[in-house]
């Protein structure tokens, strides 16, 4: 599982700007929007799970390296590049429509069961 590969591609929409996000004042591609669409990439990889068990993002340590407008074409992928017992760790890069690095990140997951996790919750 070690160098699996998710990739998806999104174009940006008003909601996931800076100015919206109340990330900052711009009508671009904001950093926390970005962070989402890595963290849902990551995610997905891991969709193979058995039904009881899911994934939970521990850790995030991204930068975010070129400003998107709304419209653009973002693709993001990540890929496994390590596994530790539970835990999964991904290395995953964006760019934009002309292959341009926006941002690039290494992010933890964490599998758990859904009925015990919950559990400590509620």
């Amino acid at each position: 599982m070690v160098n699996s590969t998710f990739i998806q591609t999104i174009q940006v929409s008003e909601n996931q700007t800076a100015i919206f996000l109340g990330s900052g004042t711009l009508p671009v591609f904001g950093t926390p929007a970005l962070v989402a669409l890595m963290e849902n990439t990551a995610m997905q990889l891991l969709s193979v799970l058995p039904v009881e068990n899911t994934s939970v993002g521990i850790s995030m340590n991204m930068k975010h390296l070129k400003a998107s407008p709304v419209g653009a074409s973002i693709e993001c992928c990540a890929t496994i590049s390590a596994i530790e017992g539970r835990k999964y760790i991904f290395a995953i890069k964006a760019v934009d429509a002309s292959g341009d690095l926006i941002g690039e990140g290494i992010h933890e997951r964490v599998v758990v069961n859904i009925d015990k996790f919950m559990s400590k919750i509620l």
